[in-house]
């Protein structure tokens, strides 16, 4: 069964909204652990929307499951996951006018300046992972830079309007799946799964990890956060591929 990682981002984004010191996203952290989280996401951003500089020295005192920084590849980022090596990095697109991140990074055109990134990371002793939509060329091209993880986009799933493109999203992400397993990279998937849709890509084969944050907090808002994570495990349970 692939393992649950709960993205915190969006407490952060509440507290940041009037700039105060809560509700915390490392108090977060701690509960998502508590409900049975096996790894903890955040994302640094450039322009420090809701994770900022504080939160990363405590996160990484405090998380006792994997910790796992989604980050785009400015140096000042860099410097930040090097010094504080968290267990994985995921190298993924920042636009400043999006609302989250939006489609896979284009590492076959950035290919030269992720290897260098990626070997810095690697030498820092963290897992490196791209955040990829599940396109045979991206994932042969993560594979070439250094990668050892990719997490697949599912956002082409999650935003299908209507079953044949659900269909058509599911067949891709299969594909992608196996392609990368082939290639001998770990397969993580993510973006956009709520506790309504994540049924049919829990049940494909191959994935190791998904990483939920929006819906398991929105739901944490009636049932808190750690019945949130149980919730969302006992989906990811129910749903899993058969042996």
């Amino acid at each position: 069964m692939a393992t649950l990682g709960v993205n915190i981002d969006h407490v952060a984004t509440v507290r940041q909204a009037r700039r105060t010191d809560e509700p915390d996203p490392v108090w977060a952290a701690v509960d998502a652990q508590l409900g049975g989280a096996a790894c903890i996401t955040f994302h640094l951003r450039e322009d420090r929307r809701h994770i900022v500089d504080r939160d990363v020295p405590l996160l990484k005192e405090v998380v006792n499951v994997r910790l796992n920084m989604e980050m785009a590849i400015a140096p000042d980022v860099v410097d930040i996951a090097c010094r504080t090596q968290p267990d994985q990095c995921c190298i993924v697109p920042e636009k400043r006018e999006e609302v989250t991140t939006e489609g896979g990074l284009d590492v076959v055109r950035l290919g030269d300046r992720l290897r260098d990134v990626v070997a810095r990371l690697r030498d820092a002793g963290c897992c490196v992972s791209a955040f990829i939509e599940p396109d045979p060329a991206q994932i042969d091209a993560s594979a070439a830079a250094g990668f050892q993880t990719v997490e697949l986009w599912t956002g082409g799933y999650a935003h299908a309007r209507n079953a044949d493109s659900q269909r058509e999203a599911i067949s891709s992400l299969v594909a992608g799946v196996r392609h990368a397993a082939q290639c001998g990279l770990i397969v993580h998937g993510g973006h956009g799964l709520t506790y309504r849709n994540v049924a049919p890509i829990a049940a494909i084969a191959g994935f190791e990890e998904f990483n939920i944050g929006h819906s398991i907090m929105a739901r944490a808002m009636f049932v808190g956060i750690r019945e949130a994570v149980r919730e969302m495990n006992r989906l990811l349970q129910q749903h899993a591929p058969k042996e």
